[in-house]
């Protein structure tokens, strides 16, 4: 046995060096990939959605509205492609919970992606309203480990303030409902305890979901357009008929709200603010 004694700081916490470079690159992870599927060449979508639930994707699948991209090199998951309002949007399904959602989003942005949504089934901490609901999460609650490793402590992850400004600015409220509000990331589910879901509700935070903290976190890191929407569609399971999201499992209603964040984010880019 060693006779140092071990850092008082955590594992999590420690040698992170914010600054150097990971020597496990993703681009050459990507590279190598491709090679040994034999995969051709070729960029992904430039808007791409993680859609980690997986309903989406099943939705579109069955309508025949999906295809998968021949040139995603991922070992671990599949990129459906669908043409929306003429733009091929790329998704990708049960990409659940923050370290394998920031997995994928780092090979995304490598691939030629240029905007990453996240659409995910939360549940509600401070009611806005009766579910299912959409909240645009403007900041997430750092209670996952894999924000550490891209930025320092700090208690929340904050969604990029441009893109915030203009989502919520030019949002189309009639026709897509949307609210603003914060999240908590956490990486156990079933740990939710009735003390931190009190703790939350006094920090005023909106809902509880398993990856924006993450992915605000790598976009802060890397300069990455990325936006997170929690769908809220549940109580935690503490009253009968909960989890129900709509029509086709709610596929409908996300595809309104990535419809409509591609426009915000198009007219954005076109008045050379993104």
């Amino acid at each position: 046995m060693s006779n140092q004694t071990p850092s008082s700081v955590p594992p999590i916490l420690a040698e992170k060096h914010y600054d150097a470079p990971s020597v496990f690159d993703v681009a050459n992870l990507m590279r190598e990939a491709r090679r040994q599927k034999n995969l051709p060449a070729g960029d992904i979508p430039s808007v791409c959605v993680l859609d980690p639930d997986g309903d989406l994707v099943e939705y579109l699948r069955a309508s025949g509205r999906a295809h998968p991209h021949p040139a995603w090199a991922c070992y671990h998951t599949t990129l459906d492609v669908v043409d929306l309002n003429g733009i091929p949007v790329g998704v990708v399904g049960r990409a659940v919970g923050a370290s394998f959602a920031v997995l994928v989003a780092e090979e995304l942005f490598v691939s030629g992606c240029q905007l990453l949504i996240s659409v995910t089934s939360a549940g509600q901490i401070t009611p806005l309203g009766e579910p299912p609901y959409f909240v645009l999460i403007e900041r997430a609650l750092r209670d996952e480990g894999t924000s550490y490793h891209y930025l320092p402590p700090a208690h929340y992850s904050l969604l990029p303030p441009t893109l915030r400004q203009h989502l919520w600015q030019d949002w189309n409220q009639q026709d897509v409902p949307l609210l603003l509000g914060s999240s908590w990331t956490t990486d156990a589910p079933f740990r939710e305890t009735a003390a931190m879901i009190a703790r939350c509700r006094d920090a005023g935070i909106a809902t509880v979901e398993m990856e924006a903290a993450a992915l605000y976190a790598l976009a802060t890191a890397k300069d990455y357009p990325i936006v997170c929407f929690a769908h809220v569609t549940n109580t935690m399971a503490v009253a009968g008929d909960d989890f129900e999201k709509g029509p086709d499992q709610g596929s409908h209603a996300i595809l309104a709200v990535i419809a409509e964040t591609i426009r915000c984010w198009s007219d954005a880019r076109d008045d050379s603010h993104l």
